[in-house]
């Protein structure tokens, strides 16, 4: 693992509303991710968690304060240099899979490439290439309805990783999966992460989850309240 920032947020704050009904969900919150990091990102409900992760992932913007990707000012970007670091350099995977119902595997971990305007025949390649690393080759055909929950997450998460992306942004990405799943989606972003050197940022409430992870920042009130880092991994390499 390099030491290299690789995002870097500074006083950030995010106000909803005007005036004496604003409300703050984020209150100046400082926070440095390293290349190659894992972090786990912990916190009760309206703890403002999610509302980072909208910023991170430039679905939002913040209302004050600098958010630093690489170096750049992500929050003077316009809404297509926000939308291009989001091709280029972001995976994401949510809690709820989020593909498309008729759609095959394959087609769906090929979306993010075609929206970056790349040939049927790199495409292809590509989505099979990342459907072998999560072990689904074999289901490339089928619709998510003929694949258990575990094995959506598993699509996903190819979907996540095709365009090669340097940050992977995880919104509770076992929150709809028993024990025995969570365990193997977790060993896989392990490994993506050792292998690969891909930076992992993780939404979860479950504390054996976050212990995958490197480091858990924990969340409250629209502030960071401390920040551990976890001295032995739970999760072996899958």
């Amino acid at each position: 693992m390099t030491a290299e920032p690789i995002i870097s947020l500074r006083r950030i704050t995010k106000a909803f509303g005007e005036g004496d009904a604003a409300f703050q969900a984020l209150r100046g919150i400082d926070l440095t991710i390293n290349a190659g990091d894992f972090v786990a990102v912990m916190g009760p409900s309206g703890s403002g968690k999610s509302t980072m992760m909208n910023i991170l992932g430039c679905l939002d913007t913040p209302t004050g304060g600098e958010y630093l990707f690489m170096g750049q000012h992500v929050e003077r970007f316009d809404q297509d240099q926000r939308a291009l670091l989001r091709r280029r350099y972001l995976g994401f995977i949510f809690q709820g899979y989020n593909l498309l119902a008729r759609t095959s595997a394959l087609e769906n971990v090929e979306l993010p490439l075609l929206y970056r305007g790349e040939a049927r025949s790199v495409r292809r390649d590509m989505a099979m290439e990342a459907l072998k690393k999560v072990g689904l080759e074999a289901w490339s055909h089928h619709t998510p309805s003929e694949l258990s929950g575990g094995q959506q997450q598993r699509v996903a998460i190819a979907r996540a990783i095709v365009a090669k992306p340097q940050v992977l942004l995880a919104d509770e990405p076992t929150g709809n999966l028993d024990t025995a799943r969570s365990i193997e989606i977790m060993q896989l972003l392990d490994r993506f992460n050792v292998e690969s050197g891909i930076t992992i940022v993780m939404v979860t409430h479950e504390p054996d989850m976050a212990e995958f992870a490197h480091t858990t920042v924990h969340f409250r009130d629209g502030l960071v309240e401390r920040i551990e880092e976890n001295q032995a991994r739970s999760g072996a390499t899958a």
